[in-house]
């Protein structure tokens, strides 16, 4: 199978080529590879569109909203567009089921708002595993360099590697829509602190971030996925 892979070069996209390159011809495409959806030229011979590419980040989209309107709204367009008559995988957010609280949230839910009817699009919670972006709380806890919690979130945390057995497994299917990608559970972030005998400075999250963004999984259950990481086995394993 001829699959394309935007944002290849990322977190969740290069375990996703590693995994499937040995059974399918992969075309990864990634700004990292000088290629950018919005003024490249795409393939035409693809079976299966997986569509990772996007800026993240809830933060960062604040003060950047145009980056975000442009990197996850039309480059995503042009691959709706593109691939209208394939089978479309594409990230989205947990953020999204609240669009109003920030630009990354809304740019998210407007990609599914416009995605094709045979697409799927995957909100993803938040990830953690190997080569994890430094600044994301995880590989902060690691580096025991984290500066503050916000004491009222909640975070349903999934594993990159059990990131890519549910993108497998949706592979597989038919549904379509929106599906939830995490694990079904979330801990709040002092209680996750205080089991790792970690102590920071508490803070009130602010008004723009969610306060859970617990998944719901049943769909994903159903297909025969199971999450099979665990976030405090992970880090205690990672500490020893």
């Amino acid at each position: 199978m001829n699959i394309l892979l935007t944002g290849s070069e990322g977190f969740i996209g290069k375990h996703l080529h590693n995994s499937l390159r040995d059974l399918h011809n992969v075309i990864g495409l990634d700004k990292k590879l000088n290629q950018d959806i919005l003024n490249t030229d795409l393939p035409d011979e693809v079976d299966l569109v997986i569509h990772l590419a996007g800026s993240s980040g809830v933060r960062h989209s604040l003060d950047n909203p145009q980056e975000y309107w442009e990197n996850n709204v039309e480059a995503s367009r042009i691959i709706f567009n593109k691939y209208k008559d394939k089978r479309i995988l594409y990230a989205s957010s947990s953020t999204a089921a609240e669009p109003h609280m920030n630009p990354y949230a809304a740019s998210k839910f407007l990609m599914e708002t416009m995605a094709p009817e045979n697409s799927i699009g995957m909100r993803f919670t938040t990830v953690y595993g190997p080569n994890a972006r430094d600044d994301m709380l995880i590989p902060m806890i690691e580096r025991n360099a984290v500066q503050y919690i916000n004491v009222n979130h909640h975070r349903d945390f999934i594993h990159v590697y059990d990131i890519v057995c549910a993108i497998k497994t949706i592979m597989k299917s038919s549904i379509t829509g929106v599906v939830d990608v995490g694990t079904g559970f979330s801990i709040n972030l002092n209680d996750l602190m205080t089991s790792l005998g970690m102590n920071v400075e508490k803070k009130i999250g602010k008004h723009y971030e969610r306060l859970d963004n617990l998944a719901s999984i049943n769909i994903l259950k159903e297909l025969g996925w199971n999450p099979k990481y665990k976030l405090l086995e992970y880090l205690r394993k990672e500490n020893d």
